[in-house]
């Protein structure tokens, strides 16, 4: 599924907007505001016995609103302290009218000023704006699209990266049908922005081609590893830091077993009527850029993965989201209620969810896999009278042969 500023389930049209600006305030709302407060500060004024001095700094008003609001209604907060102000010197004038004069002016002036910075401010915004969505934009077309079928696997999922410069991450995924068998691939860089963006196409580019190159997985990761070294090589002449990379690759052919490497990454979650829970392996290696520091080389562990199981891989913008009392997704809870369910409803499901939690406004990226065995008749009935028929793939992928040299991606 690509992803957009809009979250969507492809089968039903429906969906949550996240990651957009969040809506300013209305002119109607805005010229509310401005009568009331007005009126306020010149009754309040007028009535003290003293006189309290508070009219004056209704000159500053326009440029609050210029902080926050469009041109039109800096200009409209402008324009109206002008009339406010010729009216009350008009009924209560100064001394001398060249102090009725200059104070015209300076609110002129400052109403000017800030029309002029909130033009800025916009074109600032739009020009981030634009950015922002082109850096997500990258990520959305670089990575494949979802669903995939192969030999071996069907595989779904969400992704959707925040549109927001200073928060965007460096999530990625990859399915490669191999000769091997099929490679998965899931990772999170260390931090955010767009160099960890550079840092997530390394990895990715350096996947695709192992994974279709290499028939052991221990070399796939080393591959990986090597990419990561590199482009650390790189960062560190150009100034930016040095970056890790948690991942998580996994091999699945037509065996009983399933095989992982754990890079430091999130744990998979196996979803089974019999077991739902994270599958923890004994060995959990170093993050990817990190190799040297390991005391041990990474192992390939193994585990079993039943026909009518899902294998649900993801990334922490999914299991640290936060509600607004600052309490943790409950993942394991949640996927212990998708049991038996197609992986296309797991994900948009648990996306649902994952919404509703943070209250449609995820602080993170968020990258979720979810993997099924593909049976000998998967792709059988499968089209566009059946339920998303028109997003799957009609047939499965298979890999080169060993030895071709070909690439499948």
């Amino acid at each position: 599924m690509r992803g957009s500023d809009v979250l969507r389930d492809p089968r039903t049209g429906g969906g949550h907007r996240w990651g957009a600006a969040p809506p300013r305030l209305g002119t109607r709302t805005l010229a509310s505001w401005l009568v009331v407060l007005t009126v306020l500060v010149v009754v309040s004024d007028y009535l003290s016995e003293r006189g309290l001095g508070l009219t004056p700094l209704l000159v500053f008003l326009p440029a609050f609103v210029a902080g926050r609001g469009t041109v039109r209604q800096t200009a409209l907060a402008a324009a109206w302290i002008v009339l406010v102000l010729v009216g009350l010197m008009a009924y209560d004038p100064f001394q001398t009218v060249s102090a009725n004069l200059a104070t015209v002016a300076f609110t002129l002036a400052l109403g000017g000023l800030s029309v002029a910075g909130a033009w800025q401010r916009v074109r600032r915004d739009e020009e981030i704006h634009r950015l922002r969505s082109a850096a997500a934009a990258l990520q959305r077309q670089i990575l494949s699209p979802l669903p995939r079928l192969t030999d071996h696997l069907l595989v779904d999922g969400v992704y959707e990266p925040v549109e927001e410069d200073s928060r965007v991450g460096g999530d990625i995924y990859e399915v490669v049908a191999s000769p091997y068998g099929t490679r998965v691939c899931i990772a999170d860089v260390q931090g955010k922005g767009l160099p960890a963006i550079g840092t997530a196409f390394a990895v990715l580019g350096a996947f695709r081609e192992a994974a279709n190159r290499e028939p052991d997985l221990i070399a796939v990761v080393d591959a990986l590893e090597n990419a990561v070294v590199r482009h650390n090589a790189f960062a560190t002449r150009t100034g930016e830091p040095e970056r890790f990379v948690t991942a998580l690759v996994l091999d699945v052919d037509a065996g009983r077993w399933a095989r992982v490497v754990d890079c430091g990454h999130i744990p998979p979650y196996v979803v089974h009527r019999e077991r739902t829970g994270p599958l923890s392996p004994r060995e959990v290696g170093v993050p990817l850029g990190l190799g040297p520091l390991a005391p041990e080389p990474r192992a390939v562990e193994r585990f079993d993965l039943p026909d009518d199981a899902v294998l649900l891989l993801c990334t922490d913008g999914v299991t640290e989201a936060r509600d607004s009392s600052g309490a943790f997704f409950p993942l394991e809870e949640r996927l212990s209620r998708w049991a038996g369910a197609p992986p296309h409803r797991i994900a948009t499901g648990l996306l649902d969810q994952l919404l509703d939690h943070t209250g449609g406004t995820p602080s993170d990226d968020i990258a979720l896999l979810v993997l099924r065995r593909a049976g000998p008749a998967e792709p059988v009935g499968w089209g566009e009278d059946a339920p998303g028929g028109a997003d799957l793939p009609q047939r499965p992928e298979r890999g080169p042969a060993p030895g071709s040299g070909a690439t499948a991606v």
